[in-house]
This record gives structure tokens, sequence and C-alpha cells, in this order.
């Protein structure tokens, strides 16, 4: 993935609001990039733009040979079902469906043949085989997020992109979806952008990039401490 003078810019009472201001980053196929920043910094809007939940004011975002931010709507759609998958903090599951129809039914909208089969398996891949006929509020809030988890990767996405997926969980909780995450993208080869205030969530990404005032502060590789990503 390619991003280039990534511009994001929002009205306000006061105002326009320059959140993103000029972002460029080159993302490898299967590489994970942690998105670290205080707040406030554009971690959250640089994620909404590269899932095409928000416009750009101007620049470019290139994602498996197509232009992101030439498409329309429809394109838009088909491109965040086959090709991108997304982990919110929250989770974002629908209460009256079971674990399964949640995985299942984004699968049946796009088309895909076999969606309970896969996903069964991929509610099984992270440890729900036994809950699939669960609502969510039959479930604990670390089960719910494995089974968001699910979600995302059972259309074997090209691209992952998760905002502060351990952030409503405990401390344990946390580092189960945190093992299982990391796990499941190296199965895959996915690649993933990690949205995180948790230094050891960061830390286990191959790369770190620093945003301050909706800019690229600085990229690194080596070890990061508390502060750094506070």
């Amino acid at each position: 993935m390619q991003v280039r003078d990534l511009h994001l810019t929002v009205p306000s009472a006061a105002g326009p609001v320059n959140i993103l201001r000029g972002i460029d980053l080159d993302i490898a196929a299967g590489e994970a990039v942690g998105i670290i920043g205080p707040s406030g910094s554009g971690k959250t809007s640089l994620l909404m733009v590269l899932a095409g939940l928000e416009r750009a004011t101007r620049g470019a975002i290139v994602l498996a040979g197509q232009t992101v931010t030439d498409m329309g709507e429809d394109a838009l759609a088909r491109l965040r079902r086959e090709t991108i998958g997304i982990v919110f903090q929250a989770f974002h599951l629908i209460p009256t469906m079971t674990a399964l129809e949640n995985v299942a039914v984004p699968l049946e909208l796009g088309g895909v043949p076999d969606a309970a089969p896969r996903a069964q398996a991929a509610l099984e891949a992270v440890g729900l085989g036994h809950r699939l006929t669960h609502l969510p509020g039959q479930l604990s809030g670390g089960e719910q997020q494995r089974v968001a988890l699910a979600r995302a990767f059972a259309p074997r996405p090209r691209l992952l992109l998760a905002d502060e997926p351990t952030g409503n969980l405990d401390h344990a909780t946390g580092e189960t979806v945190m093992d299982l995450l990391f796990r499941l993208r190296a199965e895959t080869g996915t690649t993933l952008m990690l949205i995180t205030h948790d230094p050891r969530l960061a830390a286990r990404c191959s790369r770190r990039v620093h945003l301050a005032d909706g800019r690229v502060v600085e990229i690194d590789l080596s070890p990061v401490t508390i502060a750094q990503v506070a």
C-alpha cells in the first residue's frame, strides 16, 4: 500500500480543522505496522480514510493496484468487502444475531458461496467453536472481540485495520486477543495496520509509525517504551 500527501480537513464552527497534514507511507504486503501517537494526532482519522470510511481532502491511497481515493461509494464498499478487514475497540456485533451469523452474514452479502462453513472455521480458529449459537449478550467482552476478529479475517483480507482492539479488555483477556491477532496475521499473510496505546502490542509490530498533529514525525524499528506510546 502506498499513501501519498494525504490530507483530511473538516469544517467546524471555528473554521476548517486540518486533521491529516500530508501523510506519506509505504506498507509492504504482509507487514505489521503500529500507528502510535498522542490523542488527537490523527491515528483513527488515518484508519478511517484508509478504509474508505472517510473521504480524504487531498492525496492518494493505492491498495492492491487500485487508487482508493478515486473510487465511488459502490467501488469502496466492494473494496472493503473483498480486500479490507476492520476491527474496532467497540465490537460492533449485531446483538440479535448469533456469533455464527455475525461472521457469516457479511460473507453471504459478499456472495461467498461457502459462507456458513467459512464462518464456522473462522470462529473455531479463534477458539469459539463451542459458542456458535450464542448471541453477543451471552458472550464475554473477550469472546465478543474474538468474534469480531473472526469476522474480519473470514473474508481473507489483504489488509487488516485494527483500532485499539484490546482497549476495552482487561490485561489477561487483551493478551489472549493480541496473541490471536498476530497468529491469524502470520497464518494468513495479511498486512496489518494497528492503532494502539499499548506498548506491548506496538512492540510486536515490525515498524512503528509515530503521528503528531496529523503528520508522520518518526518511523522506528526499535523496541518501544511506555512513554513513546502513551
